[in-house]
């Protein structure tokens, strides 16, 4: 059985395969992504679901880049539990 070993360079999909990419294709490929989600309407594409141990600092980035940048208010967290 072989070690797992981190990843050194992002992968991107081309297909059903993953290739190595550059860190500026991957973002691209990213951004892209996430601009199409929300283009879609992000009320029924995008939703953000948030850790009870994240710093409320983060929880707040994640809840306003959800709400402001991709239009959505698709946003849960489990301090439920």
């Amino acid at each position: 059985m072989k070690p797992y070993t981190r990843l050194t360079n992002p992968l991107v999909r081309d297909g059903d395969r993953l290739r190595r990419a550059s860190w500026d294709e991957a973002l691209d490929r990213a951004a892209a992504g996430l601009r199409d989600a929300r283009d879609r309407d992000a009320t029924k594409t995008y939703g953000t679901f948030s850790c009870s141990k994240a710093t409320n600092e983060m929880n707040y980035v994640a809840q306003k880049f959800t709400r402001a940048v991709m239009r959505s208010n698709n946003i849960d967290s489990c301090n439920r539990t």
